[in-house]
């Protein structure tokens, strides 16, 4: 009768470094997303305005009958305005982030293992991040790389060199905000449906309150409770847009960093309520 060992062994697998766990978590997620085929299709049709921009640049570089088509800043402002509503779908697309795990109770089976809250909430950002910047931040910059290819010049960009760190700055931000804001409510609730449902409510009625108070009082100050107002804000002030703002640059960005900072907030206590014990 055969005698089987069973001492302890030593671990002969590949170690991971230590902080890495969460691209396991992120890349699941990234997984998962990529198989919903009517989410795929969203990532492709909010590539259509980039191609239409294109179409643009090379009207006005190479036809003066198109002149007023001529690239400006104008032109990268209208496109990330214009990707705001992929960017709003793409983030309902993620209301699942954290609910999922909560309704099939897998929050425990991923706190259990070598993961810390941090590592599992940055897994789980990741992927509704990086897909907003995919429809903004890329296509805004590779647009500025099509101008200089049909215009064979570089002296669009030399003359407006605040056009890259604000492309990077508004997108950034923008995903953000949205990313957090959402994943945050993910944590609170086990449907999709619900957090999908709250985020929309609560981003639509925001801006609906900012207006109506903003009518009554005759105050703008109201915008800083109006995400949406507060994008606007910073865009406008990244990108030098001219125009009287509803609240200034600096209360807009403590404002955004409230959202945040609220947001991180509601994930660690909703986190470290089902951690386990390692």
């Amino acid at each position: 009768m055969p005698i089987h060992d069973q001492g302890y062994r030593h671990y002969a697998g590949r170690k991971r470094p230590l902080g890495t766990a969460w691209w396991v978590i992120a890349r699941q997620q990234i997984r998962t997303v990529l198989t919903q085929k009517r989410y795929l299709a969203l990532l492709l049709i909010a590539w259509i305005p980039f191609v239409a921009r294109v179409v643009q640049i090379y009207l006005a570089a190479n036809f003066q009958q198109a002149a007023f088509l001529a690239t400006s800043k104008e032109l990268f402002r209208g496109f990330l305005d214009q990707q705001g509503l992929f960017v709003f779908l793409l983030i309902v697309g993620a209301s699942g982030a954290i609910a999922d795990d909560r309704r099939a109770n897998a929050l425990q089976v991923y706190l259990s293992k070598p993961l810390t809250r941090v590592e599992y909430i940055a897994g789980k950002l990741f992927a509704p991040f990086a897909f907003v910047l995919s429809v903004t931040l890329v296509p805004a910059l590779l647009l500025l790389i099509v101008h200089v290819a049909f215009a064979g010049s570089l002296t669009f960009v030399t003359q407006n060199l605040y056009l890259l760190p604000a492309i990077l700055l508004y997108s950034v931000v923008l995903a953000l905000v949205g990313t957090f804001t959402m994943v945050a409510l993910s944590s609170l609730s086990k449907s999709r449906r619900f957090t999908a449902l709250t985020f929309t409510g609560l981003f639509f009625f925001t801006t609906a309150m900012y207006q109506a108070l903003q009518r009554i009082t005759g105050s703008q100050l109201w915008a800083l409770m109006s995400p949406r107002d507060l994008l606007s804000v910073i865009g406008d002030a990244a990108f030098r847009i001219p125009g009287q703002r509803a609240v200034p640059l600096w209360a807009a960005l403590i404002a955004v960093m409230v959202i945040i900072g609220l947001s991180v907030a509601v994930l660690e206590k909703r986190i470290r309520g089902v951690e386990v014990v390692k």
